[in-house]
């Protein structure tokens, strides 16, 4: 079922099927910012990475010895969330385990996501609850995906990013399967600030590490920073569909990610993962921009 909060500057539509941020449009101009989901893309808009962030080496891992399948950015994305509270200005949405995430998932947990509307900024909010009576070891992330190019042009000419930081950013890359490559690549900026080349994306997703810049802005031919997520997180992804050019780009707060190519470890020991203590809470957020 799809869900509405507006004020005076955006409408803002969630779907309770994962969850997902569907729209983000301007009051003033009609302008969609969010990713209109062709599937002959990509058909999602802003799905909920959880209980882990990108591929699973051979999409498994190990947990005290045993085995359990785990596709691509985990399960939350395809199931029906509950809708806990509803205000023009606030909404959230609870998802808990039962048998069929206990299959692919040993713990239980409830996790809650919120949006809430303010002028012209979206927050999203996670809060992740360790039901079971052991520690709990997750991740979670963001897929948000935003329209690029905005007004209707062939390709992305002229757009680009804006990272929102003095220096070049260094960024790993993936293979085939998905899994995290060592070698990285350093993105050259001018004040902060780079274009799309040509065959950007082709290669996948960019994964920046390490705290590098936590204010990540698409720009326009003219320069303009249109849509911005600024966020805490440790990491981020940058992608858009390889070899397609998808006309748009996902920025995409991390708390976890892929595993390394060369990763053989049990599910505790995946990088930027989460622990959880019983009975204890997780609560991150990140905030979508608008400037018109």
């Amino acid at each position: 079922m799809r869900y509405k909060m507006k004020n005076e500057k955006l409408t803002v539509e969630i779907e309770s099927l994962g969850a997902e941020l569907k729209s983000v449009k301007s009051n003033t101009t009609g302008m969609e910012y969010m990713w209109y989901g062709r599937p002959e893309y990509y058909k999602r808009t802003s799905p909920i990475l959880f209980p882990i962030v990108g591929s699973l080496r051979n999409q498994e891992y190990f947990y005290e010895g045993k085995k359990y399948p785990m596709p691509q950015h985990g399960f939350a994305r395809d199931m029906e969330f509950e809708v806990k509270s509803q205000s023009e200005d606030e909404i959230w949405f609870l998802l808990v385990s039962d048998s069929s995430t206990l299959e692919k998932y040993p713990f239980e947990f409830e996790l809650h996501i919120g949006y809430r509307l303010t002028e012209s900024t979206l927050k999203v909010m996670w809060k992740v609850i360790n039901k079971s009576n052991k520690e709990m070891y997750f991740s979670i992330g963001a897929h948000s995906e935003f329209n690029c190019p905005l007004h209707g042009e062939a390709d992305k000419t002229g757009y680009g990013l804006d990272f929102n930081t003095k220096q070049n950013v260094l960024a790993s890359r993936i293979n085939g399967d998905g899994l995290m490559m060592s070698p990285k690549q350093e993105l050259q900026l001018k004040d902060g600030k780079m274009l799309f080349p040509e065959g950007f994306f082709d290669d996948g997703v960019y994964i920046v590490e390490n705290d590098q810049t936590h204010r990540v802005s698409l720009t326009d031919p003219s320069g303009k920073a249109y849509v911005t997520v600024s966020f805490d997180a440790p990491l981020f992804g940058v992608w858009s569909p390889e070899k397609k050019n998808a006309p748009f780009v996902a920025i995409e707060p991390w708390y976890g990610r892929c595993d390394r190519d060369t990763f053989e470890g049990e599910l505790c020991d995946r990088e930027w993962g989460n622990k959880l203590n019983p009975d204890s809470t997780f609560e991150k957020s990140y905030e979508i921009i608008i400037t018109e």
